[in-house]
């Protein structure tokens, strides 16, 4: 007796055994989807030689890294030779391009090896500007048409007994040479040769209340430092910069876009998708460039600062694709 029921149990143990491994094969099962993106790989990303551009790279990189799984090449070099590597090869993505109609026709519509790829969301401004101390003494000079009576004020060792203008890096866009002729202004455009100098000399000369004018531009984390005052010069209206020889207007404001090689852009991976939803403020780019510039963080650490601070801004740019 007491074997048949443990028999009798048995049996019963396993008919429900297999009653339910029948059930269960009726299941369905949902696999995680795989990615619609192509892998990552390497990409060629350009980094121009201004500490605003640095921090588009730095958090741009370390997304593309830590986020996607990109093997990142940083290219330091300058805007007009930037284009040049669509069509070598040489570079993917130039994350902030300040105009260049010119470029854009030759590398765009005439040799299509590169496509405009969205703003980047920043605003920029190029002009002429004076230390703060120096537009409160003479509020005057801030139009152009009185800078000739301070010209004496502006001489330097290098500027040829007119006024100086100093300006950046030589390959930044600048239309000053043709500026100061076309306008009759008695002063000689002087290059310091980079941001670095160029922020040094303004910062010398709100200190020492140096008299000071030059080339500068925004978004920049310097201006939260000192507000520099932008000079007035004859109002842009479209067109009026097309001869550069002849230009005798004020710079073109910029809305920063992005631009890419066709090749990159056609590749399918997740970082041509984020490189195409990337875009933040001044704010945002002046943050983290101060990270950099001011707090001398490194640029992996500059970004994640910022990126750990941001998670909904980041989460909004890898929609879809992680």
């Amino acid at each position: 007796m007491n074997r048949g029921r443990t028999v009798q149990a048995v049996a019963l143990l396993v008919v429900g055994v297999v009653a339910l491994a029948a059930c269960g094969s009726k299941v369905k099962t949902t696999a995680a989807p795989k990615s619609t993106y192509a892998p990552c790989g390497t990409v060629k990303l350009a980094v121009n030689a201004w500490v605003g551009y640095e921090a588009d790279a730095a958090v741009v990189s370390y997304i593309m890294k830590s986020k996607l799984g990109c093997t990142v090449e940083p290219q330091a070099i300058d805007e007009q030779t930037s284009w040049q590597g669509f069509g070598n090869g040489s570079v993917d993505v130039i994350l902030e391009n300040w105009g260049h109609d010119d470029l854009k026709k030759t590398y765009i519509d005439e040799q299509k090896v590169a496509v405009e790829y969205g703003e980047t969301g920043n605003k920029g401004i190029i002009g002429w500007y004076v230390p703060p101390w120096l537009a409160k003494a003479h509020p005057d000079i801030l139009d152009y048409q009185n800078l000739n009576k301070y010209a004496d004020q502006f001489k330097t060792s290098e500027s040829k007994n007119k006024g100086q203008l100093l300006d950046g890096d030589p390959s930044y866009v600048t239309n000053d040479v043709a500026l100061v002729k076309n306008l009759g202004l008695n002063f000689t455009v002087v290059f310091s040769g980079s941001e670095d100098a160029l922020i040094a000399a303004f910062k010398k000369a709100e200190a020492d209340k140096t008299w000071l004018i030059g080339y500068f531009y925004e978004p920049q984390w310097f201006l939260s430092q000192v507000a520099l005052v932008h000079v007035k010069l004859p109002a842009y209206t479209p067109g009026c910069d097309a001869d550069a020889a002849k230009v005798a207007c004020d710079y073109q404001p910029y809305d920063l876009d992005k631009i890419v090689s066709k090749k990159f852009a056609d590749s399918g991976t997740g970082a041509a998708a984020f490189i195409k939803n990337f875009s933040w403020t001044n704010d945002d780019q002046n943050a983290v460039a101060g990270y950099i510039a001011v707090d001398k963080m490194s640029d992996e650490d500059a970004a994640k600062k910022w990126v750990d601070a941001n998670p909904d801004k980041v989460k909004a740019w890898l929609n879809g694709i992680v």
